[in-house]
């Protein structure tokens, strides 16, 4: 009687050999192009200027940014719905007016005078999104009818009078706390603390998730039990509670009540989200992206302004950098789908 024979035994695998970081997927990554784009922006200012590269002047673009990157933090929200707000800068403008007159004139304590200015650009967001949401007017007409309100109401309360005399409450996130030989705000880290929460709210939670899904593809969305109506209105509530907080930042940064400052910061916010990777179209891009767009719209702004170069050819540069970006996704985008 023959006896069966067990098989022979594969000899164990050798341990996969250490590789170093995958250089592909590293270039692939949303916020590869950005980051890349910032440290050649660097590098180029730093050969025109000495004085770029300073302890002070790297605190100034800090500082520059941390209001404009607030800003672009709530406008991502919206374009990652395939939406746009351009009004974000003159509702941040009447939120630093009313918290400044509440504060300034005594009607209000400080802190109460803050969250009544945060909950004006709130209520901006909230009635924003319900015309988009139940009355489905586009977020292009809707934004502009709201830039035009905001704008009026923030030189009518104000009376065309910039405020003075503010309480250190509403100026303290504008103090300085020293990092090394530069100077950081108090509101810098603010802001870096809210990107790294949306963030994790976007990449991490079922709310993000739906998010991203809503403006990939709303009807599917809606196909698979996303709730969209609510969460689009809750997304533009939370952008204009975003844009408070931009206000809060630039009272602190400037000390004063402006009518007149931050107005016309929606084109740099705008800019900021799509030099940071974040589709127009929607359902694509991260926040840090939008965080490293701030700093390049800063940075260009601070080493073409170090270079004398005019006001008006500055903004020209930025006019021409959003379309290369946008016309970067747009082809990103056919490649994709074919």
């Amino acid at each position: 009687m023959s006896t069966a024979t067990a098989p022979p035994r594969e000899a164990p695998s050798p341990p996969p050999a250490h590789r170093g970081p995958d250089w592909r997927a590293l270039s692939t990554h949303p916020t590869a192009g950005p980051l890349v784009a910032l440290l050649a922006a660097c590098v180029f200012f730093s050969f025109q200027s000495e004085q770029f590269l300073s302890g002070g002047n790297l605190s100034l673009v800090v500082q520059q940014v941390m209001v404009v990157g607030t800003l672009a933090l709530g406008q991502t929200l919206i374009i990652l719905t395939a939406g746009i707000d351009l009004s974000c800068g003159a509702v941040m403008a009447f939120g630093t007016i009313v918290m400044a007159k509440l504060a300034a004139e005594g009607t209000l304590p400080p802190l109460v005078a803050i969250a009544a200015g945060i909950g004006v650009c709130a209520l901006f967001g909230l009635t924003t999104g319900a015309l988009v949401t139940y009355v489905r007017l586009p977020p292009f007409i809707v934004t502009l009818g709201m830039l035009n309100i905001a704008f009026a109401l923030t030189h009518i309360y104000s009376d065309e009078q910039t405020i003075t005399d503010l309480p250190g409450t509403l100026t303290g996130l504008g103090e300085t706390f020293p990092l090394g030989s530069t100077d950081i705000t108090y509101g810098s880290v603010l802001t870096i603390v809210l990107f790294l929460i949306l963030a994790y709210a976007l990449g991490q939670t079922a709310w993000g998730k739906h998010t991203y899904a809503l403006g990939d593809n709303p009807d599917v969305a809606r196909l698979t039990g996303i709730r969209t109506t609510r969460l689009r209105l809750g997304i533009y509530t939370l952008a204009g509670l975003i844009y408070g907080v931009a206000a809060l930042l630039l009272v602190s940064r400037t000390g004063v009540g402006d009518p007149k400052a931050g107005q016309t910061d929606n084109l740099d916010a705008i800019t900021a989200v799509v030099l940071g990777g974040t589709s127009l179209f929607g359902g694509r891009g991260v926040v840090l992206g939008t965080l490293i767009g701030a700093l390049i719209v800063g940075v260009f702004r601070n080493g073409l302004q170090l270079m004398g170069v005019g006001s008006i050819y500055q903004t020209l540069i930025t006019g021409a950098l959003v379309i290369l970006a946008v016309t970067a996704d747009q082809i990103s985008r056919r490649k994709a789908s074919r």
